[in-house]
């Protein structure tokens, strides 16, 4: 198949691009990139002001199969990221069984490639069962394809353990991305601790958690040399330890979730679940902190932390409703809405973000536009204003905070390898 994306604005991060052009396509990789572009029987779609960029990455999500299919599989969970604009997603390990070994990742990447729309990369776990005892196959795994490890969900207690986990990942050249809360100080909270949990009588997470988590494994990681990877950070405390780690040489990068940016506990003052996740929301000092993070580079990617749930786990008194709604269809919509009109990022900013620098932390072969490269592309619309309607959406996941709220901000094609799996909000395949 031949595509020719005429007109768009080319915005191009890992190459220094932002230009008019047009984008050939054909046989799965970009053929050309420049002006007046055409090809014989090509399909054309007009890009005339819109952005095409390369294919947007979430390497934060959670599809949920194999064991809890009901909820999302990777057709359903890949349908939705096609339709938010995501070529690639990273799917978490904490399914039933837990993605511990290497048959295993074999087995769901074949099971991907055949039922998912966008492409899907693992994280192999960090322990066996996600218990914090025994070092998961993390070699057999590395060598499966795993594009790092994770106990997601769970923060690894011992530091010993950690340590042992960055020595052993740091000999495959994979990052430890750290769930960072420390549980003795969470296990019973339900809100960031603050102001308004006091005032709702709702027992908090406090951030200070967050911080201590974070200080012990940025230690680690300067001890051993591994690279640790700050998950969903929300503090401003943490970010200011990443920042100076940074600063110091130690090899730490961090991820912020797009609901993370655009809301705070203010917003959970009618016990509304849709806005209850781990790390919590926090209060606005702390949003403030993030933003400032993401202008000044400390913050490497913006993920989704994509978590979809059965009705039935969110409908429900809010200290027993489970952590985490879906994402996927509307993250960029937030970042636009809250990020780049307010002007804390530019367009450019934030596709590096949320899509050349998590190639670059997974290490696969994305986040460019390049001759030769293979065609993942997302034309995106940065004025198109649209009401979030979660009955709309492809994920089966439907709790979701910004229901019916009107953002601005669409993806409005979305193509893998050359083949176009999303157009103008209908997903092919």
């Amino acid at each position: 198949m031949s595509l020719l994306i005429k007109n768009g604005t080319v915005v191009n991060p890992a190459k220094g691009q932002h230009e008019v052009a047009d984008i050939l396509v054909e046989n799965g990789v970009i053929a050309a990139i420049g002006q007046n572009l055409q090809a014989d029987q090509a399909e054309v779609y007009d890009a005339t002001g819109l952005i095409v960029a390369p294919g947007l990455i979430d390497i934060h999500t959670h599809l949920r199969e194999p064991g809890q299919e009901a909820k999302e599989d990777f057709h359903s969970g890949t349908q939705a990221a096609a339709a938010g604009g995501f070529t690639r997603v990273v799917t978490m390990a904490n399914t039933n069984p837990v993605v511990d070994n290497a048959p295993l990742v074999r087995g769901l990447r074949k099971q991907a490639e055949l039922t998912g729309v966008v492409k899907v990369d693992f994280m192999g776990a960090v322990s066996k069962g996600l218990q914090g005892k025994e070092l998961a196959e993390m070699g057999d795994m590395a060598e499966a394809g795993v594009v790092g490890f994770s106990d997601d969900g769970h923060y690894v207690e011992s530091a010993a353990f950690m340590r042992r986990a960055l020595e052993y990942s740091s000999m495959f050249g994979k990052m430890v991305v750290d769930h960072a809360e420390e549980c003795s100080l969470t296990c019973e909270g339900h809100m960031h601790e603050g102001i308004v949990s006091y005032e709702m009588g709702v027992k908090g997470r406090p951030a200070v958690a967050e911080d201590l988590a974070v200080a012990r494994d940025i230690m680690l990681a300067e001890m051993t040399g591994g690279h640790i990877h700050i998950a969903h950070v929300s503090t401003k405390e943490a970010v200011d330890q990443v920042r100076r780690a940074k600063a110091k040489g130690v090899k730490v990068t961090c991820e912020v979730t797009s609901q993370h940016l655009a809301f705070t506990d203010e917003y959970l003052r009618d016990y509304n679940a849709d806005f209850k996740m781990a790390p919590p929301i926090r209060s606005e000092d702390h949003r403030q902190a993030l933003l400032e993070a993401l202008q000044d580079g400390t913050i490497d990617a913006i993920i989704t932390d994509h978590a979809p749930h059965a009705y039935e786990e969110k409908d429900v008194e809010f200290c027993c409703a489970a952590n985490g709604f879906t994402g996927l269809e509307t993250s960029f919509a937030a970042v636009v809405t809250h990020v780049l009109k307010t002007g804390i990022l530019t367009i450019d900013e934030i596709i590096n973000l949320m899509s050349t620098k998590p190639a670059q932390l997974i290490g696969v072969d994305g986040g460019v536009l390049e001759v030769g490269k293979p065609a993942d592309i997302s034309v995106l619309s940065l004025d198109e204003t649209w009401t979030v309607d979660r009955n709309k959406f492809y994920t089966r996941g439907k709790s979701c905070p910004f229901d019916g709220m009107t953002v601005t901000g669409r993806a409005k094609l979305t193509v893998v390898d050359g083949q176009i799996v999303m157009k103008d909000g209908v997903v092919i395949g």
